[in-house]
């Protein structure tokens, strides 16, 4: 999900209906066998390799023409869907008919891995001892099936900071320098009770809300959880009535969110319209939202970036790119994903659209250490999301059944937060019930 100039990408939230029925689909699969390349070695002739995206990967005209260059038989063809919706409706369409249609290499958000991970039959393994300590590696495990099949190499990931408009700070008498803010927020100790109390001192002396969203402001709190909903040992779901880890962070939002959130569903027209009217003064900030909330805010000044997080480090977002087994030239289009997931072009993307990448050397390298944003006060955000990418310490577990428990209780802070159609308590009550429903 991912730019200082990238359109919106959406949090999956709300991408599983496009995935009704992937379970039965990929089972329907098990049978099928991958494509008919023999190797990139002896593809001297033409061919044409098409990578499907979704928003803005960073992978610009320029960018594809210098793999041309490089390898003068192959033309790559770019196709973009709009939102991730899309895509994965797109994806599990033509998986379910065997995959014919597909992209050579398909572009994947981390969250549909849980799913896709289960059927390592439908994906081109990506291994390559050539290619061990490009990533985190917490990335690579990400993308790694239980019987050790990489389907995935790592395009961006999501550290979060904190972003915030320093005009409305300033009229409510806060500090307004990126410095100071981090300090006002906690620091490296920051809580999210130090983030929440901060807000409550903000709201008494502004029109504007803290924070955009509940159920976004939730998303970065059980990121941090090792294992929101299943079992790691097991998979299985853990009873959302005896959950105290999340019951605790939906009261925590719930008892403040009354005060604090401006009521706004991320990425609906509302929220788009917030930017400009002043809604909200900070939001949990990946590094891919900043292209979002640059594209949201034209003609408003005063954002910035602060260099903490509360409750320590997190990650929210980052994509990767596959190669469906069913695809004509699986070799010569896993050398084309290794390509434009190498550091150069990790970098290059970043510079172009913000998608921090989750290659090590593109991290460590002069161009995004001394890259800096202008629209957000020239904040080095090349540093700041290095930072906060050094506090990630491993990726949570989320299982197959993540999804669906998930939108529950998400569902649940829409109602009180958005709808207040119910209680706090009625909307927990609602979402157990429908939980334990989900069998």
């Amino acid at each position: 999900m991912l730019s200082s100039t990238r359109p919106m990408r959406r949090p999956v939230a709300r991408t599983l209906q496009a995935t009704a029925g992937v379970a039965a689909v990929a089972l329907a699969l098990t049978a099928c066998g991958g494509g008919s390349d023999e190797g990139a070695a002896e593809e001297d002739g033409p061919i044409t390799l098409k990578v499907a995206t979704f928003n803005d990967f960073g992978y610009t005209d320029e960018m594809l023409a210098e793999y041309t260059k490089e390898h003068p038989n192959v033309t790559v063809e770019h196709v973009k869907a709009a939102t991730t919706d899309d895509a994965r409706s797109n994806m599990t369409t033509k998986l379910a008919a065997g995959g014919e249609g597909l992209a050579d290499i398909e572009a994947i958000e981390v969250d549909w891995l849980p799913e896709l991970s289960q059927y390592p039959n439908l994906f081109t393994d990506l291994a390559d001892p050539e290619l061990d300590g490009r990533w985190v590696d917490w990335k690579v495990q990400q993308a790694t099936t239980p019987d050790g099949k990489v389907i995935g190499y790592g395009t961006d990931i999501g550290p979060e900071a904190i972003c915030y408009r320093s005009d409305l700070f300033e009229e409510a008498g806060l500090p307004t320098d990126r410095e100071e803010v981090a300090e006002l927020l906690g620091g490296e100790d920051a809580t999210w009770e130090d983030y929440f109390e901060v807000g409550k001192d903000f709201v008494k002396e502004s029109d504007a809300a803290w924070y955009d969203s509940a159920a976004g402001t939730f998303q970065g709190m059980i990121n941090q959880l090792p294992a929101a909903f299943e079992d790691p040992e097991t998979g299985e779901p853990t009873d959302l009535a005896t959950n105290t880890d999340v019951k605790d962070i939906y009261d925590e939002i719930t008892a403040s969110s009354g005060d604090l959130s401006a009521g706004l569903e991320q990425w609906g027209d509302d929220w788009v319209a917030g930017f400009q009217a002043d809604a909200f003064a900070t939001m949990l900030c990946p590094a891919w939202m900043t292209g979002p909330i640059e594209q949201n805010s034209g003609g408003i000044e005063g954002w910035d970036i602060a260099d903490v997080f509360p409750g320590g480090g997190g990650n929210w977002g980052g994509s990767f790119l596959t190669v469906p087994a069913s695809g004509e030239h699986t070799e010569a289009a896993k050398e084309l994903a290794a390509w434009l997931t190498a550091p150069e072009q990790q970098t290059k993307a970043f510079e172009t659209s913000g998608t921090f990448p989750s290659q090590i050397e593109a991290q460590e390298s002069e161009a995004v250490q001394s890259f800096t944003n202008e629209f957000f006060n020239d904040a080095p955000v090349g540093q700041i999301f290095s930072t906060r990418a050094q506090s990630i310490e491993g990726a949570p577990y989320k299982g197959a059944h993540y999804f669906a428990i998930r939108d529950e209780v998400t569902n649940a802070l829409n109602r009180v937060d958005l709808t207040k159609s119910q209680s706090p308590e009625e909307a927990w009550d609602e979402a157990v019930e429908k939980a334990a429903a989900l069998g």
